[in-house]
């Protein structure tokens, strides 16, 4: 049963119509826009009758209030008036109003509006679920392809099998640590970073063979090459995401995919930013990515010991590595080991 919220000052026009509407709906009264609000900190309606001429507190005054509360600024509010100025049913429109009846009512046209009210907003709620569901196929597909797309490109390079998986992992692990000891950094934006790390080397792709398939350690002209795939990463990674996905995460994603490889210090590439001028996503990223490197077999060395491993990292502090977060990063080393040690054997040999 729906459940309307009255709020009238007039205790006659009140009765009226809460007497009008308790055989169809669940209705609660109230004499002011200050018993509202207190009522809606703890109670949920679907729909709100609200008269505008009240004392303390009037109808658009308590209607600009329930906008500002993400949870309650979905309710469609009718507005009731004595007053039929034109101006006043027009600045009820504007301002949000569902519609407006004018009193005193009458009961069959009052129970039409609402009625009406109510199906356009189960309407509304429908076609918004909709298209929801519909926004994260989209995306999970989306997902699917860059995955896809990420995989194929790793399966060109024949020093890194797993690293994908891998490093999306420690992200996660890494991440999780973050959310618990760096307050400026938000759950939402910690997610994109997850969702975003696969995507880290998908500009390989315009690397060629010769180079990425290369067995062994790189001329200084294929060294240079293979950095232009960073660059090149974060444009293909706008090209697949822009006009599906949210601006923020493009932003991150292409953060990720162009700058994991530069360093605090500014010796990094490809454009040798110093300090926090490198993106945050992407010093997260550059630990992750490192991190895997020396633990994992590549074609020019055997992997390293985790001891070895965090040893390298923790030299690293203030010249490869954000200092904050090189420190939260070797505050998880229980948790990578225990990833490297079980779940990542599950997909690759080519580690410890």
């Amino acid at each position: 049963m729906y459940h309307i919220l009255i709020v009238d000052d007039d205790k006659i026009n009140l009765t009226a119509a809460r007497n009008a509407l308790s055989g169809s709906y669940k209705v609660t009264a109230v004499t002011s826009g200050e018993q509202a609000l207190k009522f809606l900190q703890n109670n949920i309606c679907d729909l709100i009758l609200l008269d505008i001429n009240m004392p303390e507190m009037n109808g658009f005054e308590v209607m600009a209030k329930i906008r500002e509360n993400d949870m309650l600024s979905d309710i469609p509010i009718i507005f009731l008036t004595a007053d039929s100025d034109p101006q006043v049913e027009s600045r009820c429109l504007q301002e949000g109003a569902m519609d407006f009846i004018m009193k005193p009512f009458v009961q069959n046209v009052m129970i039409s509006r609402i009625s009406h009210a109510l199906e356009l907003e189960a309407l509304r709620q429908d076609l918004e679920g909709q298209l929801e569901a519909r926004t994260r196929h989209i995306k999970y597909i989306q997902e699917m392809m860059v995955i896809g797309m990420a995989t194929m490109v790793e399966s060109r390079d024949l020093s890194t099998g797993g690293h994908i998986k891998r490093t999306s992992m420690v992200v996660r692990i890494f991440s999780e640590r973050l959310a618990n000891e760096h307050d400026s950094l938000s759950k939402s934006f910690l997610d994109m970073v997850i969702r975003a790390a696969p995507m880290h080397d998908l500009g390989k792709i315009s690397v060629d063979d010769r180079v990425l398939r290369k067995q062994g350690r790189f001329t200084p002209e294929e060294y240079e090459e293979m950095k232009k795939h960073s660059a090149e990463g974060a444009r293909i990674v706008k090209q697949i995401l822009e006009g599906v996905e949210e601006l923020d995460f493009v932003e991150i994603a292409a953060n990720v995919a162009h700058y994991h490889h530069e360093k605090w210090d500014g010796s990094g590439y490809p454009d040798g930013l110093v300090g926090e001028e490198i993106p945050i996503e992407a010093r997260i990223m550059a630990l992750a990515d490192v991190f895997d490197a020396l633990v994992s077999k590549r074609c020019y060395k055997e992997p390293y010991s985790y001891d070895k491993a965090f040893s390298i990292i923790d030299d690293s502090v203030g010249t490869h590595f954000d200092p904050m977060l090189a420190r939260i990063f070797l505050e998880c080393r229980p948790q990578l080991e225990a990833l490297y040690d079980s779940v990542c054997n599950d997909f690759s040999q080519n580690i410890l």
